[in-house]
């Protein structure tokens, strides 16, 4: 299985993803990028689907963070044949986001801020490198800060119907520094989906500060892909 799709997540875009695309091109695996708006659900899995399409057989979902909701729902896809979550959301059925963070204990260095009056949330600058990225450098942080898109306030109440990890084969990388995304919540999470459950010491950003190990995982997810 060689078809592998990268989706980002909230407050980023699809270059994060260059190390691990690097890595994983370089062994011949045929890899796109997911260049996904952060508008909401429908929006985001209608801009994924429109690269699940453009395959030449069967693929691997890989989500960061926001990505992995929006794979939740992508992965329904007949094309999709395995699932990866990178330091993501993996919501079940009847769940928001919002619900799921509220199951959480708060994390003070988290910088996501309420939504400003068009209806999108930010991520504080003043927290983007301890609350989002911590073992980047100064200076890809602050690119990183500066040029970060924003997230629809909706995607965070969508709740979820039929979730693809209940049927698909799922890995699950829990970032066990993150700020963004509970590691407890990460854990349970990944629990749940009865996938494999590797974890990664690093911040939400683990697939750019550990392009390597990250990319192993989806290399043994597309390795062993098979249905559940």
């Amino acid at each position: 299985m060689k078809n592998i799709i990268l989706v980002h997540g909230a407050f980023a875009d699809g270059s994060g993803w260059q190390g691990v695309y690097d890595i994983l091109t370089a062994k011949g695996y045929k890899v796109s990028v997911s260049g996904n708006p952060d508008l909401g659900i429908p929006e985001d899995v209608a801009a994924v689907q429109r690269v699940i399409d453009r395959q030449d057989g069967p693929c691997i979902l890989v989500g960061h963070s926001w990505g992995g909701a929006v794979i939740t729902v992508a992965g329904n896809s007949p094309k999709v044949v395995g699932l990866v979550y990178c330091s993501a959301f993996a919501p079940d059925a009847g769940e928001s986001l919002a619900s799921l963070f509220a199951s959480a204990p708060a994390d003070p260095v988290n910088g996501i801020l309420p939504p400003d009056k068009a209806g999108f949330i930010w991520y504080d600058r003043d927290k983007f490198h301890s609350g989002f990225c911590a073992d980047l450098p100064d200076a890809l942080a602050n690119f990183m800060a500066d040029s970060q898109m924003p997230i629809a306030a909706k995607g965070f109440t969508y709740k979820y119907t039929e979730v693809a990890w209940k049927k698909k084969p799922t890995w699950y990388i829990v970032a066990t520094e993150d700020h963004s995304i509970p590691p407890v919540l990460e854990r349970k999470m990944g629990k749940r989906t009865g996938g494999t459950v590797s974890e990664i010491s690093g911040s939400h950003c683990i697939f750019i500060a550990h392009p390597d190990l990250v990319a192993a995982v989806i290399e043994a997810a597309a390795n062993g892909s098979v249905s559940k």
